[in-house]
């Protein structure tokens, strides 16, 4: 399939304000290329990290930022539907802190971890090998610092003058951005303290175990490690068990120094995230403080492929007529009342280029602008509240509520 965008990163949007993206930085629009694989390592039973080389030509297009991620493109076999081919999507977080080579070229470092069910997730840990070719899409993501990380390959560029502390709350595959972070953060300057909490289920499904020792052993006295272990005894009681309201307040009063912490990372599933919000929330930590990213929210959503869901024409022939703007382009489509469909598969019928990832409202891809008329956005756990009062929404969760709605994907 070919390349669903073809934008360089001139062509970004206006500056994010701060509380989105980092001072400083752009909102990169979405764009699929072919990278290759240049290496698959097995990280636990049921996870890979997944290298893709990026030639000096693409280098710049893939710069990115510790915590964004990238989506996945690739035509599967869908058991489900029979055996039936279609295109699947997932995002996944860059795992490593940027890097050049001295050709100029650079690498994208994914984690892949297998989902009970998960159609490409499986694949991926089943089939994927060096010199397989996969459509990439360029980093996105506001999951990262607040602090001034405008150097993108260049960490030093990183405000780290006086002392900051860090800390991050991950379980399973929520280590993944935080690793990428942690590591940048960590090496840009000694006055740097990092704390991490990560949850697992057994020592056996700890992500990156190597990594995180090697940052213990690099960084003794400034990056505090505490795995906690649901299903498995450790010595400390504390550390055993799942992490309930309880023990995350017990965790906080003893070997966190909550009251210190200039900036939060929270990743994982949904009860997770929301639980430590919760609690930070009520110790009074500025919610600009606590940055997050949902890797599960509990009601996933499914496109199919890049064309968006069918829609039937309502017998009362109502329909909402939705207006964008894509590429510089104005596309219009009608929207039957009793589809109840979102603004970004109404899109997709007519243009399949418009940007999505996820189509669950966490990653952010398929932001937009909202010019003219009201919609309900049914979730959303990527868009920061000043982005919100702004006016931008996520199409992919917009159910319009007027007769007329008009959004704008460049803005």
């Amino acid at each position: 399939m070919t390349d669903q965008l073809n934008e360089t990163a001139a062509d970004v949007a206006e500056d994010a304000a701060a509380g989105s993206d980092a001072e400083g930085t752009t909102r990169r629009r979405a764009s699929f290329h072919k990278l290759e694989v240049s290496d698959v390592r097995k990280l636990t039973n049921d996870a890979i990290e997944v290298t893709f080389a990026v030639p000096a030509g693409l280098a710049d297009e893939y710069d990115y930022i510790p915590g964004q991620y990238v989506a996945l493109r690739a035509e599967l076999e869908d058991p489900n539907q029979g055996g039936e081919r279609r295109e699947v999507r997932r995002s996944y977080s860059i795992c490593a802190a940027p890097r050049r080579f001295d050709d100029g070229s650079t690498e994208i470092k994914v984690a892949i971890k297998r989902d009970l069910g998960g159609i490409f997730s499986t694949w991926a840990n089943e089939s994927l090998e060096p010199g397989t070719v996969l459509d990439v899409m360029s980093p996105a993501g506001a999951f990262i610092s607040k602090h001034r990380m405008t150097g993108l390959n260049d960490p030093s560029s990183i405000d780290t003058d006086v002392e900051h502390t860090f800390v991050a709350v991950a379980a399973g595959s929520g280590i993944t951005p935080i690793m990428a972070i942690a590591k940048t953060v960590l090496a840009a300057d000694e006055n740097v303290r990092f704390d991490l909490i990560y949850a697992n289920k057994a020592a056996m499904d700890v992500m990156f175990v190597e990594e995180l020792a090697d940052l213990k052993d690099r960084y003794p006295s400034r990056f505090a490690l505490h795995h906690v272990l649901s299903r498995e005894q450790r010595i400390s009681p504390l550390l055993s068990g799942r992490v309930d309201d309880e023990k995350l307040t017990t965790l906080l009063n003893t070997v966190i120094h909550a009251d210190d912490v200039d900036e939060w990372f929270l990743c994982g599933p949904f009860e997770l995230v929301q639980l430590v919000r919760d609690t930070l929330s009520a110790r009074g930590v500025e919610p600009e403080k606590v940055r997050y990213e949902l890797f599960t929210t509990g009601t996933p959503t499914s496109l199919e492929g890049n064309i968006g869901r069918p829609v039937i024409e309502d017998p009362s022939g109502k329909s909402f007529e939705i207006e964008f703007r894509l590429d510089g382009l104005q596309g219009t489509v009608k929207s039957p009342v009793s589809a109840n469909e979102t603004i970004l598969n109404a899109a997709l019928r007519v243009r399949p280029d418009v940007p999505f990832a996820c189509a669950g409202g966490v990653c952010g891809t398929c932001r937009a602008k909202l010019v003219s008329g009201t919609v309900e956005m049914t979730e959303n756990y990527a868009l920061e509240p000043d982005e919100v009062e702004r006016g931008y929404v996520l199409t992919c969760q917009s159910h319009p509520t007027t007769d007329s709605v008009s959004v704008d994907f460049d803005a």
